[in-house]
């Protein structure tokens, strides 16, 4: 997994509510436990016309040519919402979004995408709000996402979100939840070692 400092993208916005894992990547793709190759999948039944995914929607905010390239995400309340899936940010993360700027996230999605790399934003209504209409009015809007300094700047204006120390300091080393316990191999084997010395019985065969 990479490290997060900031990043500095186009921005696509996905004006809906309550946009939940299955819409995010549909249940019949999921077929493999790769992380990689989901992002054609990303949004499939909003994006495609067709199950084979051969006829784009044009409709679809992601078909639109200003936001083909987008590798920063607006969204609604709730988003991510739905089944625990770890393959919705897999989706998300193989189609090319590093941030997701919404006003709130579902719980596992939300640490679904810290283990993933991707940085979720949660933001005041109002401020989500500004930032759709900077985007729409704005022919290649980017949005700049400084997880140190704990910003998004969109335009002339910047928010501030939040974020807990240990999910900050994930995103940052480029950890995830296993990577952060192989920091420690050495002092845990020591201490299962001196266990094993002090208290032979309860590794005793």
């Amino acid at each position: 997994m990479q490290s997060f400092m900031t990043h500095t993208g186009i921005a696509a916005p996905l004006d809906r509510v309550n946009v939940d894992t299955d819409a995010i990547v549909p249940k019949q793709f999921l077929r493999k436990i790769e992380r990689t190759g989901f992002g054609k999948h990303l949004f499939h039944e909003w994006r495609y016309l067709d199950y084979e995914g051969t006829r784009e929607n044009p409709d679809f905010v992601l078909n639109q040519p200003r936001y083909r390239k987008a590798t920063v995400l607006a969204a609604r309340d709730n988003f991510g919402c739905g089944s625990s899936r770890e393959h919705a940010p897999w989706a998300l993360g193989d189609f090319g979004f590093k941030v997701i700027v919404a006003p709130s996230f579902a719980d596992i999605f939300y640490n679904n995408c810290i283990k993933n790399g991707i940085l979720p934003a949660a933001l005041k209504s109002k401020e989500v709000d500004e930032i759709f209409v900077y985007i729409k009015s704005t022919p290649d809007a980017k949005i700049t996402a400084d997880l140190p300094a704990q910003t998004i700047i969109a335009g002339t204006k910047k928010y501030s979100f939040s974020i807990n120390a240990f999910a900050k300091e994930c995103l940052l080393k480029g950890l995830d939840s296993i990577g952060w316990t192989i920091q420690f191999s050495e002092r845990i084997s020591a201490y299962e070692e001196k266990i094993k010395n002090q208290r032979p019985w309860l590794t005793r065969k």
